[in-house]
């Protein structure tokens, strides 16, 4: 049982942390396959203990926050209509869970797994925390000598320009679909 709980890396966690509403958040659905339990299961031990997660804590992502991440990560199967879900999908939509409701639900599952999953993901929390910090350092600091030697030669200017997309590259564009349908009989 022990080496199974090793085998969650930081890595692994961290490619489940994601930016909604400018807050790094994990998915309920995420977290409950981490404790290897069923979500419903995972969310009625939250629904009982709602009072430990305020909405800076936990919230529900709406139908629009839903489908910006199901385009962009396209991992998560859940109805347009949610009212049903007759194949065994999702009913509700997502709760996302930032790093202090990560850490508060150590208090509401109490299982050997639970509490090794979460001090993983606290860690996780941590190290993406010390990175962005890193980050915004080492930005400063091309911003400095690029202030300090970029009006000396274009050339340099491109290089700083290299380097500043590297550090932020820019965000592909999704491709909207088309909706509805083409007729493609005789008029």
């Amino acid at each position: 049982m022990k080496k199974d709980l090793n085998l969650i890396t930081t890595e692994i966690i961290e490619r489940k942390i994601y930016l909604i509403r400018g807050v790094k958040v994990m998915l309920d659905s995420d977290i409950a396959k981490l404790y290897r339990v069923p979500t419903k299961v995972f969310n009625q031990s939250v629904k009982r203990n709602k009072k430990r997660f305020p909405r800076d804590f936990m919230f529900r992502l709406t139908l629009q926050e839903f489908k910006n991440f199901r385009l962009q990560f396209a991992r998560t199967n859940l109805r347009s209509q949610i009212v049903t879900s007759s194949y065994g999908g999702r009913r509700y939509l997502p709760l996302a869970f930032t790093e202090q409701g990560v850490a508060m639900l150590s208090s509401v599952l109490n299982s050997e797994r639970a509490v090794q999953v979460n001090i993983a993901i606290v860690r996780a929390f941590v190290r993406l925390r010390e990175l962005m910090a890193t980050h915004k350092e080492l930005a400063g600091k091309i911003i400095d000598l690029e202030k300090k030697y970029g009006k000396h030669d274009k050339e340099i200017q491109l290089i700083f320009q290299a380097i500043k997309q590297l550090i932020d590259p820019p965000v592909p564009e999704i491709p909207k679909e088309k909706l509805g349908f083409e007729y493609r009989g005789k008029k």
